[in-house]
This record gives structure tokens, C-alpha cells and sequence, in this order.
């Protein structure tokens, strides 16, 4: 029997900003990912003094079949509508893919 109660009635809605432009270049200087979460650190949930030590979990960079990509995901445009105009406007004004997807969760551990 699955636990229903800890399931978010909404799925998770989240995207890739890929360091790919549409021309298929890559994307410079290499730590842009790093650098644009980076930023968006203070947008986290719970805040808290260390806040700007970890990356925020609504923006956060992965590699992405040897693609430096940020993953985002879209309760930032509830938190803050700003901080989601800024990332997206970061993507369009470099003419950097947006794909919708969503990451899968880790399997269970045996």
C-alpha cells in the first residue's frame, strides 16, 4: 500500500535550460550553469543562515548527456515571479533550448 498523504496533489512541473544554443553551439564560459543558480540561491523555501551556500532547489544546474544545463522548476513563477522572468529572460536573451521535462525520481533502494 502506497502513502498518498505525502504526494503533491499537482505533478512537479520542470524544464532544462540546455547550454546549447539553437544553432547547436555550446554555450560560454563553460560555469554558466553554476553562475546562474548561483544567483538564484536566496530563492529557497526554507531560507535559513547558510541559505546562500547551496544552490535553490527551484534552480539547479546539472550535466545533461555532457550538456551543462540548469533544471528549473516552475513553483519559482509562484514564489517569485521576478526571479522566473530573470532566468527565462537569461535563456531567451542567450538563445539558449528550453526542453519541458521532468527529471525521475531515484528508485527505491532494495
Amino acid at each position: 500500500m502506497t502513502d498518498t498523504a505525502n504526494k503533491p496533489s499537482t505533478p512537479i512541473r520542470e524544464f532544462f535550460i540546455q547550454g546549447l544554443t539553437s544553432d547547436g553551439k555550446q554555450f560560454r564560459p563553460s560555469d554558466w550553469a553554476e553562475r546562474l543558480c548561483g544567483a538564484m540561491s536566496c530563492f529557497r523555501p526554507e531560507g535559513g543562515r547558510n541559505a546562500h551556500l547551496q544552490y535553490s532547489p527551484y534552480v539547479r544546474p546539472i550535466l545533461l548527456n555532457g550538456v551543462r544545463s540548469v533544471v528549473v522548476n516552475e513553483a519559482l513563477r509562484e514564489i517569485e515571479p521576478l526571479a522566473f522572468h530573470f532566468v527565462m529572460s537569461f535563456a531567451k536573451d542567450n538563445d539558449l533550448q528550453i526542453v519541458d521535462a521532468c527529471l525521475l525520481p531515484d528508485p527505491p533502494a532494495n
